[in-house]
């Protein structure tokens, strides 16, 4: 049997319809941290949505602003919602840990997406983003508010978060060419959840390791 962290692709996948009835159409109780978000982009900028889902609230409220978004989920059936919802956008299925699109964005989101990662995936992350976005571009993330792992429950099975500490999140986002411009840990403002937003200040070169 699958650990509860190899089975949130599936488990997403096998139970896309309720979880878009779960999500759609909620409220957007996100809006203050997207607005805050958006504010870092020019009108009619690109956004690249990591676990994107089937688009409702979240890439719904960007397309509908006038922002041009490319959803990534590994889910072929959240895709296909998305499809068919937003048919003018791109939605690619694939698994962002390995994600190299060949382009930038003027922002990148990963907005209850990224915090399925185990450690050691989210760690790797932090060069797919810097990868994916634009000098000067944004980057908004939500982890966990202290390193460890927890399981919740979604139609019936276990479902995985991690995340990593405060100082460890920051120091990713530094040595990758980040700079942390917006940090709140259980926000009750937004459902308590932990927000990260940052600036894309320069690409870093990896540094060689010593032989």
């Amino acid at each position: 049997m699958k650990s509860p962290a190899a089975r949130i692709i599936g488990l997403y996948d096998e139970n896309a319809e309720a979880w878009d009835r779960l999500r759609s159409p909620g409220s957007l109780f996100e809006k203050p941290w997207l607005d805050r978000f958006l504010s870092l982009l020019g009108p009619g900028a690109t956004v690249l949505d990591l676990g994107c889902g089937a688009a409702q609230p979240i890439a719904a409220y960007l397309v509908r602003s006038g922002y041009v978004v490319t959803g990534v989920d590994s889910s072929p059936a959240l895709i296909g919602l998305c499809r068919s919802r937003f048919p003018q956008n791109e939605w690619i299925v694939a698994d962002m840990r390995s994600l190299d699109l060949g382009r930038r964005f003027d922002g990148v989101l990963a907005w209850d997406s990224f915090f399925h990662l185990a450690h050691d995936d989210q760690r790797a992350m932090f060069q797919v983003f810097a990868r994916h976005v634009q000098p000067r571009g944004a980057l908004m993330f939500t982890s966990g508010p202290k390193h460890g792992e927890v399981l919740s429950t979604f139609a019936g099975e276990p479902l995985y978060h991690a995340s990593l500490g405060p100082a460890e999140y920051h120091k990713l986002l530094h040595q990758t060419g980040f700079q942390v411009v917006g940090h709140v840990a259980e926000d009750p403002s937004c459902g308590d959840h932990t927000i990260w937003l940052a600036r894309f200040t320069s690409p870093r070169e990896p540094q060689p390791q010593p032989r």
